[in-house]
């Protein structure tokens, strides 16, 4: 359901940077929710900015997270979650633990930033990364019996 014990679900999107994927999913899940979820996103080791073309890609179907920061996961290490979805392998292995009734999942979504060739290429892949997450949580909230409000574009 929605929302537990009348509170909203509360996920955190982990991984690495906390540059790209985890912000496009935070971006994306606040968005395809239609805000009947709280999103969260941290890394292990933030960058010190979201990428610039996790930001443009976003804005390409409407969603803008321009005003997103990187944040250390251990600055939310005494929050309450309930979901961990780690979207890359290096953070499922060092994400600390959250006792209780945490749900964990483990997504293995493309990182963008390490993708070679030109403007247009990197590009390219930061959309098929938005793309994928998009898909997964759409799935995610479908199995959760959450309807939200969708994207325009896609």
């Amino acid at each position: 359901m929605a929302e537990t014990e009348g509170k909203k679900l509360r996920v955190l999107f982990l991984c690495t940077g906390n540059s790209a994927r985890s912000q496009m999913a935070e971006g994306l899940l606040r968005e395809l929710s239609g805000g009947k979820v709280e999103a969260f996103s941290a890394g292990t080791e933030p960058a010190a900015e979201v990428q610039p073309k996790a930001v443009a890609a976003m804005a390409e179907i409407g969603i803008d997270i321009s005003a997103q920061k990187p944040k250390n996961v251990a600055t939310l290490e005494d929050a309450d979650f309930d979901w961990v979805i780690t979207v890359c392998d290096h953070a499922r292995q060092t994400c600390p633990v959250w006792p209780g009734r945490t749900h964990h999942v483990y997504w293995p979504i493309a990182d963008p930033v390490s993708q070679e060739g030109d403007d247009e290429i990197k590009m390219t892949a930061f959309r098929e990364t938005r793309d994928d997450l998009k898909d997964h949580i759409a799935m995610w909230l479908s199995g959760q019996g959450i309807e939200g409000g969708g994207t325009s574009g896609g």
